[in-house]
């Protein structure tokens, strides 16, 4: 899951690569699967929680003006695509905080 956000100068675009999502938008909520794409414009909260066993997605920002942030909130890749690991809040937060690219807003708004 992440974090409820918004991208104050920034639109999204989420392309589901394989599995299914769920995609908070808004007042919204929409599920996408493989090929799927869903767009959360500029300044509008979203977030997205992974409902099949994993998934792969490609994210799109125009402009692209997030990467110090997506560095620093990341984890590098280990090779293992099936050992996914928790997702640290505390250290997305703080990239958020540092860059200045993503307003975090809240935690997930998915029901546990």
């Amino acid at each position: 899951m992440t974090p409820l956000h918004r991208h104050p100068d920034a639109d999204e675009t989420l392309y589901v690569l394989e599995g299914e999502i769920l995609v908070h938008i808004g007042d919204r909520e929409e599920r996408v699967g493989r090929g799927g794409v869903t767009l959360a414009p500029r300044g509008v909260p979203h977030a997205f929680r992974v409902l099949s066993k994993t998934a792969r997605l490609l994210a799109l920002q125009i402009p692209g003006s997030s990467e110090a942030f997506y560095r620093a909130a990341s984890e590098p890749a280990t090779g293992a695509p099936d050992a996914p690991g928790p997702v640290d809040f505390e250290r997305v937060q703080e990239s958020a905080k540092q860059h200045g690219a993503v307003d975090i807003i809240g935690p997930p708004p998915f029901e546990p």
